[in-house]
């Protein structure tokens, strides 16, 4: 099962705005005016860090375990399913092409699901994933 939240450190400073820090991601920091802005924005920047990751066919971190005094920040919910679908791809060495094949379908439209600036439909991605032996599900809590 992979998770797609990742650790961060809020902290509040004299100003009164909170600073954003990824433990997991070392370049990603952002703030915010208060609490309910920062965690926006902290979505925001992990966004943008892990689409440009995906867009570049680089590795992604695996999130760490959340410690006291740090939050979780959800990926944003466009990219999370991309994000598994490369990860299962990359995990079991499936190229492009090898999952096109075996969905019946053009390579193109692999690269359309993997490209974080095409709007997919979570459907095609559902399936993708579940010729990799994935299940794709989504989990509503309480918020802490």
């Amino acid at each position: 099962m992979s998770l797609f939240s990742y650790p961060a450190k809020f902290t509040t400073g004299s100003d009164g705005r909170v600073l954003v820090e990824f433990v997991d991601l070392p370049r990603v920091a952002t703030d915010g005016k208060d609490e309910r802005e920062s965690m926006e924005e902290a979505m925001d920047a992990l966004g943008s860090d892990l689409s440009i990751r995906l867009s570049r066919r680089e590795e992604i971190p695996t999130p760490s375990q959340v410690k006291r005094g740090q939050r979780q920040v959800p990926v944003p919910l466009w990219l999370a399913p991309k994000l598994a679908l490369y990860q299962a791809m990359r995990d079991q060495r499936v190229s492009n092409s090898e999952l096109a094949r075996r969905l019946g379908i053009h390579e193109r439209v692999i690269r359309r699901m993997l490209d974080p600036e095409h709007a997919t439909k979570a459907e095609k991605i559902q399936t993708a994933l579940a010729v990799l032996g994935k299940q794709l599900t989504v989990e509503v809590r309480d918020a802490a």
